[in-house]
């Protein structure tokens, strides 16, 4: 940019350009009185009276016109907005308007959205354009080239994208897309070709141009991120589909070298979040990446209830008093696992962060208490009817689990946690407190010995946070590591004990966002290192 367009005093602002794109309208704060610097940045005197410029490119900023300014609400930030919908009765985002014809994408009576269209002239009358499909989610809508629709549908997990005409609706045609998902949509209303990226488990991301001036969509790669002695041709993508506790069928993905063999004798790492409508999409990570091409490991993914996978319904179905069905989805994933033949127990790391740290810790607890169960059937079992042999029922063989919320009951009381409520519940509430307590890793944690299974142990396990988490507070790691100890320790000397529990704690750091990337590095290296050590893997060259 020319030295004369760098704005200072910048803050909290949005920028909009002018319909000939040679100037720009921005918001700002006055110029600093006070402790004057060469150069102000985004130094203001407070936050406070932020104004509307006019600015006009290659001048200087002093030359900027006034545009507005509110002397009575000091507090009161500026942007562009015409209200479209005055009730709060769904979602609905602006797609195209056509003078008084507006297009919607709204899940207004339908959870897996919608298009639908109201003319101005008449208000009262709504017209679905494109219907809510039975199966896939709408996850986005663009105009192009004046008459046709780009919809991006989620389809198991899957991104698909899809041409549609404006007026009536009706499909066009399928682009071509593999496994993957989509971040990033970018297009005009009145131009003929679009942008959008992609990223995939093998794939660091892609930015195509997709031009439809012919009417077929001729398809360009525009950008592509490439990684040194990084071939993917010698790994692969797989969607597989576990049965949980009341039959539902969870998807998940599984990432390994091509032509794995399925012998059991693979480590592997199983992430989950399940929570919030967050949908885990196929997304890169050199981290993982790592433990497939270094250490033969498996890496899955598991698409538990509670997040938006399937839409509103899928994320309901894992959420409040239905908590417990994103639990009994993880644990169908790690046993579909070991039935495919992917991975034996011991050599299995569960990995989580936040809301996916509490899936975690909540499998670690009851994984034990269903271990426990089953050793005390087959020994009755053994006693009325011998077998052969008796195996031994292992756990997974440790457990990575970040920045997770544990103490289910006081959550809501701590910074933002009474944002939660929606997905948990809240402890004060007498019904909900029921929910909770029930699966609360913090107040869960059993002794194997007190059941008479002194062979069974808590796996190996390390909990993550960090000393300035504003969002998920370190408090609820330390509460359940001091836990831990104290359940699974008889005397500060004497513990039938033999797996490690270790806590890492991040200093000068938050939730996650916006870390520097070497402590991310130092974070990651730390958890699998303690992964190929726990399930006795070795470097691959």
């Amino acid at each position: 940019m020319h030295k004369q367009n760098r704005q200072k005093t910048v803050k909290f602002s949005s920028l909009a350009w002018t319909h000939h794109n040679k100037d720009f309208v921005y918001n700002r704060y006055p110029k600093p009185t006070m402790n004057e610097i060469e150069d102000e940045g985004t130094e203001t005197d407070s936050n406070l009276f932020q104004e509307l410029h006019y600015h006009f490119l290659g001048t200087d900023q002093s030359q900027d016109i006034l545009c507005w300014r509110d002397s009575e609400h000091a507090e009161w930030t500026g942007r562009a907005e015409t209200k479209l919908i005055d009730k709060f009765d769904a979602q609905y985002g602006l797609v195209a308007n056509e003078g008084s014809l507006f297009t919607f994408l709204t899940n207004k009576d339908a959870p897996k959205n919608k298009l639908t269209r109201v003319s101005l002239d008449d208000p009262s009358s709504w017209k679905d354009v494109v219907p809510e499909s039975e199966s896939d989610v709408l996850t986005s809508a663009d105009l192009v080239n004046r008459q046709q629709l780009v919809l991006c549908y989620m389809n198991d997990v899957k991104h698909q994208l899809q041409m549609h005409d404006l007026q009536s609706g009706h499909l066009l045609q399928k682009l071509p897309l593999e496994i993957g998902s989509i971040s990033e949509i970018s297009s005009r209303p009145e131009d003929a070709d679009f942008f959008y990226s992609f990223t995939s488990f093998l794939t660091p991301g892609i930015i195509y141009r997709c031009d439809f001036t012919s009417g077929t969509p001729d398809l360009s790669v525009l950008k592509e991120t490439k990684i040194a002695n990084w071939d993917r041709s010698l790994f692969e993508i797989r969607q597989e589909f576990a049965t949980s506790k009341d039959e539902t069928r969870v998807p998940m993905f599984v990432v390994a070298k091509k032509g794995l063999v399925r012998n059991g004798d693979h480590p592997a790492v199983l992430y989950g979040y399940g929570g919030f409508n967050v949908s885990l999409m196929p997304f890169f990570s050199v981290s993982r990446l790592v433990l497939v091409q270094h250490y033969g490991a498996v890496v899955a993914t598991a698409n538990t209830r509670g997040g938006g996978e399937y839409g509103e319904k899928w994320h309901k179905a894992g959420a409040l008093a239905n908590k417990q069905n994103c639990f009994d989805d993880f644990i169908a994933c790690d046993e579909h696992l070991i039935k495919e033949g992917y991975k034996q127990n011991k050599k299995l790391c569960i990995e989580g962060k936040s809301n996916g740290g509490l899936l975690v810790a909540v499998c670690i607890n009851q994984l034990l208490i269903h271990s426990i169960s089953r050793t005390l059937l087959m020994i009755f079992s053994l006693i009325c009817s011998p077998p052969s042999s008796l195996p031994r029922p292992d756990l997974f063989g440790c457990a990575l689990a970040h920045v997770g919320v544990m103490d289910m009951l006081r959550f809501q009381k701590f910074t933002i946690g009474h944002a939660w409520i929606s997905d948990y519940g809240c402890a004060d509430i007498a019904e909900e407190f029921d929910w909770l307590i029930n699966y609360s890793p913090l107040h869960n944690v059993k002794r194997p010995w007190e059941n008479g299974t002194k062979s069974i142990q808590y796996p190996a396990t390390t909990l993550f946070t960090a000393d300035h988490d504003d969002r998920v507070v370190p408090s609820h790691s330390l509460k359940l590591l001091a836990t831990l100890q104290y359940e699974l320790c008889t005397s500060l000397d004497n513990s039938q004990r033999t797996n490690p529990i270790i806590r890492r704690i991040e200093t000068g750091a938050g939730h996650g966002s916006g870390r520097p990337t070497m402590k991310i590095i130092d974070e990651m290296v730390d958890a699998y290192s303690f992964f190929a050590k726990m399930t006795d893997s070795a470097w691959i060259e």
